[in-house]
């Protein structure tokens, strides 16, 4: 077969970028563990021996990863003045916690991606998975991050109120259980907000609900424990929600179908999953290219280390996870609302 010479050139384009992407993930997270971002944000314009000083680094380690982040288009450079600083929009992603922007939690979970790598190879030579409780402690914390930004813009604004009567519910007084809730962010934002409810968060990994437990300090309305989806505690929940964690589980039809056994009647399940078409051909997009490679390295992984191992994945559509959720026992599943990188839907009786 010919090799086609702008094809090549057009590959070897994209690989560049790649591995620039993949030297470039470690600075960012030093970038944000050193305070670098967020004091070129507040006082920039800086030179770097100003950025070094107001941050407590090394000036010749400074130089070099402003290069690299200018390079990147991550930080702005002023070339007649020798120094840098950051847009608003540069700043929102890597340097304001709160922003609805801010990746850098993605970045951080990297950590445990490249320190798992071994774990992962051994897996795709003889079976079986890796575990989300075999992970590195990194994946726990750079996880939470991500979705938090996503969580804190969207479950309060548009995700709840376009279910069907749960706000209402949850302002009177309702039941409820967050299901893979992790760090316990998505349980805390919505305790917060509806005072008149209670929460029940629930992750089979005790050290995440330990985090949960002193991140929820204060909130007398939740509560966390360490339990799996298809044997938590309690019954006639009005409420049940699961944030990007039905794709990780090893046997979702019975996580859906316990749910079932212990939502009530006229309750809401909703499920947050990741933006995705029902064919891999819809899917080739960049977001698409970011959530199969998170698939391929931690989801289906935590699935086929669990009982049934059904490994959905991270791009598993519409489509498949209705016939989870009807094979479960929902026979009303409707999609309710989207992000660029989640879909939202709500399941009924």
């Amino acid at each position: 077969m010919e090799m086609i010479i702008d094809r090549l050139h057009a590959l070897l384009g994209t690989v560049v970028n790649e591995l620039g992407a993949a030297q470039n993930a470690t600075l960012v997270i030093l970038g944000d563990e050193l305070d670098l971002y967020r004091k070129l944000a507040a006082e920039g314009p800086l030179t770097s021996t100003e950025l070094a000083a107001t941050s407590g680094t090394h000036e010749r380690y400074v130089r070099e990863w402003l290069a690299a982040q200018a390079a990147s288009g991550f930080v702005t450079y002023h070339a007649d003045q020798g120094k840098f600083s950051m847009t608003p929009e540069q700043a929102a992603v890597f340097a304001v916690d709160e922003s609805p922007a801010n990746v850098v939690g993605g970045f951080q979970a990297l950590d445990a991606i490249f320190a798992d790598r071994h774990k992962l190879r051994d897996a795709f030579r003889n079976g079986g998975g890796v575990l989300w409780t075999e992970r590195c402690n990194c994946m726990f914390c750079g996880t939470d991050r991500f979705f938090r930004a996503g969580y804190r813009a969207n479950l309060l604004s548009s995700w709840l109120p376009a279910l069907d009567g749960v706000v209402e519910k949850l302002e009177r007084g309702a039941t409820v259980a967050d299901i893979g809730c992790g760090y316990g962010s998505s349980t805390i934002i919505m305790a917060e907000h509806f005072p008149n409810s209670r929460f029940l968060g629930v992750d089979f990994h005790d050290a995440s609900i330990v985090h949960a437990r002193e991140n929820a300090r204060g909130h007398g309305n939740v509560s966390f424990e360490t339990a799996r989806a298809q044997d938590f505690s309690g019954t006639g929940y009005d409420f049940v929600c699961m944030f990007d964690s039905l794709h990780d589980m090893g046997d979702p039809v019975g996580a859906v179908r316990y749910i079932r056994e212990r939502i009530k009647p006229d309750g809401t399940l909703m499920i947050v999953e990741p933006m995705a078409g029902d064919s891999l051909a819809e899917n080739l997009n960049p977001v698409g290219r970011i959530f199969y490679a998170a698939s391929t390295n931690a989801c289906v992984p935590a699935s086929l280390g669990q009982e049934v191992g059904a490994a959905l994945g991270a791009q598993a559509g519409q489509k498949k996870l209705t016939e989870v959720l009807e094979a479960g026992g929902f026979q009303k599943v409707r999609r309710v609302a989207e992000t660029p990188f989640n879909m939202i839907l709500e399941a009924r009786l």
